[in-house]
Parts: C-alpha cells; structure tokens; sequence
C-alpha cells in the first residue's frame, strides 16, 4: 500500500538556476584562494621576515645617503661656484668652484647620449622587426649583455687604444706625431657605449609590447616594413625610448673611470691650441663632477671636503632629476593607455 502511494507521488526536481545566477567555474577554487601568512610554515615566515627585512634596510640606507648629501650639500653650496671655475689657492674659499666640473658633465653627457640613443634604437629596431640573420641578431644581443657586464676601467683602457691610434688624431691633442687620445670626443664615445644596453633593452621593451595585428594593419593599408616602423612603432614607443635615454644619461654623468683615462681629470678645461671654437675644448682634456667629488673628497689630491660635498649635492639633484622625469614618463604612458592583445 505504501509502496504504491509513492508511485502515485510526483517527483519534484529542484529548480535549476538560470545561467547569469550559475556559480561560474572555478568560483569555489578563488574564494578559498586567499590566504593568510599565519597559515604559512615557520619557514616561509621567517623568508618574508628577511625579505621584509632587507627591503626596509635598503631603504633606509638610501634615505640616509640622501638625506645626509642633502645637509652637507645645502650647507656647503654657495650658488657661485657654479660659475665660478677652480683656481689655486691655501684654503677652500680662494680655490674658486667647480663651472668646469659643471659644463664638462653637460657636455660628456650630450655627446655620449647623441652617439648612444641612435644607436640604441637603430640596433632594437633590428632585433625586434628583422633579426636576419639569425646567427647575426644572436651575437648581437650576447654582445649588448657583454658590454653591460664590462667594467668601465676596462672600456676606459680600451678607448685609450683606439683614440691614440694616429688615424684618430683629430679628436684630441696631438704634438710631433704623437696623439694623447684624451679628450672630450674619446670620453663621450666611449660613455655612450655605457648607455648603449640601457637604451636598446628599454626599446625592445616597448616595441615587443605592441600587439601583431598592429603591424599587420598597417601592412594591409599597403605600408611598408619600415615605415611601419617609422610613422606607427617607435612614436608608440615614445615613453620607452625617453625611459631608456634618461637611464643612460644616469650611467653617464655618473661614471668616473672612463672621465679619469680618457678625459685628463683635469680641473680646468685645457683645450688645444690653434684650433677654432668650440673644436678646441672638445679635443682638449677637461674633467666632470664625478671626477672633482673624487679629486676633491679627504682622500683626494686637493682635499676639499666642503667643495666635495657642494659638488655631490649638485650631482645627486641630477640624478634625482633624471628619475623623476623618468617616473613622470611612465605616468604619463599609463594615463594614455596600453595596447590590448
């Protein structure tokens, strides 16, 4: 009897949720994929401790040398010692300044970046749109990641080998046949090739970040390869082209071995005899901030602590500076937007 009162009974099936209520899949895996560090082995704590740790130090060692460059700098810096060139003297308020110092920055750092961002972007335009041959682009990358592992003293040795060659005399001094090698243009060559990696890995950042049927739409409308690459890549990769010339100026004015071979480390610009403006002080010898903070500090041969200092805190706000600009160029790049793949 029973048994068949059940029979008679209609089956209700539970009402099935529509698709847009449907728990998607894989939702039960995300809400239980966030968790905590008190989950975590005693292992794993500890390594996010030390990492913690490690960062919180960094920082506090570049705020230190910041904040400590920053006091000494301001309290030492007189403004006319940027236009006043260094001179002899008994004590540090009769040596003069450090325009010399000053302008030789400017300048190394103008040439060096003329020579390198061209380059720069001439060799990630052929790695990222041609790479033919194959064998050629290979050793071209390995010997960009080659030059960025090289020490300067070892770029600085080797430019005193080209610039002294006679064929090159016309850069820098040379008396009775014999060419010194050191000038303006020998420094400047050979810093851009400390920008040189900068700039091309930034650049091949930025074009391998445009989507393919970018290229491919401008190939449809009939535009060719390499205007292309002309009229549509590189403007797009204006962020990252300004991104990795800033870099590179920060390596440039920021080196000193190359500046003390192949520059004189003079502290005043010597320039050549006989020759017209502006050749004479680029074929002369000269020197840079980096070179007078060095010359300059305790340990230095003109051991002025004071002028040291002012110096620094002129070369640190150029460097402040070049991040900044770099920082604001990304902001900038965000707020215009990135391609959609």
């Amino acid at each position: 009897m029973t048994d068949s009162r059940m029979q008679d009974m209609p089956l209700t099936v539970p009402p099935v949720p529509p698709p847009d209520q449907a728990d998607p899949p894989g939702a039960h895996q995300r809400k239980g994929a966030v968790e905590g560090s008190a989950t975590w082995s005693l292992s794993d704590r500890i390594g996010l401790a030390i990492c913690w740790a490690l960062g919180l130090l960094f920082c506090a060692i570049a705020v230190a040398i910041v904040v400590y460059l920053m006091i000494q700098g301001i309290k030492f810096l007189r403004p006319e010692m940027l236009w006043t060139p260094a001179a002899a003297g008994f004590s540090e308020t009769e040596t003069g300044g450090f325009s010399d110092a000053f302008i030789g920055t400017m300048i190394v750092a103008a040439i060096g970046i003329a020579l390198a961002l061209p380059t720069g972007i001439a060799i990630a335009v052929w790695l990222v749109e041609y790479g033919r041959p194959a064998t050629l682009a290979r050793i071209t990358e390995s010997t960009i990641e080659a030059i960025a592992g090289i020490p300067s003293i070892v770029l600085a040795l080797f430019g005193t080998v080209i610039f002294s060659n006679t064929a090159l005399g016309f850069l820098s001094r040379s008396s009775e046949g014999v060419v010194f090698g050191r000038s303006f243009f020998a420094a400047g060559a050979m810093l851009s090739l400390v920008a040189l990696p900068l700039i091309v890995a930034s650049v091949r950042e930025g074009l391998n970040s445009i989507p393919r049927h970018v290229r491919e739409a401008s190939y449809a409308v009939g535009k060719t390869k390499a205007a292309t690459t002309r009229r549509i890549l590189l403007p797009t990769c204006r962020p990252q082209v300004a991104t990795g010339a800033m870099l590179g100026l920060g390596r440039i004015i920021g080196d000193t071995a190359i500046i003390v071979v192949l520059l004189g480390a003079t502290q005043n610009f010597a320039p050549v005899e006989g020759v017209g403006f502006p050749l004479d002080y680029l074929r002369g010898a000269g020197t840079t901030l980096t070179n007078f903070v060095y010359e300059a500090s305790p340990t230095g041969n003109l051991n002025q602590p004071q002028k040291a200092y002012a110096a620094a805190f002129v070369l640190l706000l150029m460097v402040l500076a070049l991040n900044a600009a770099v920082d604001i160029v990304h902001r900038r790049a965000r707020k215009v937007g990135t391609w959609s793949h």
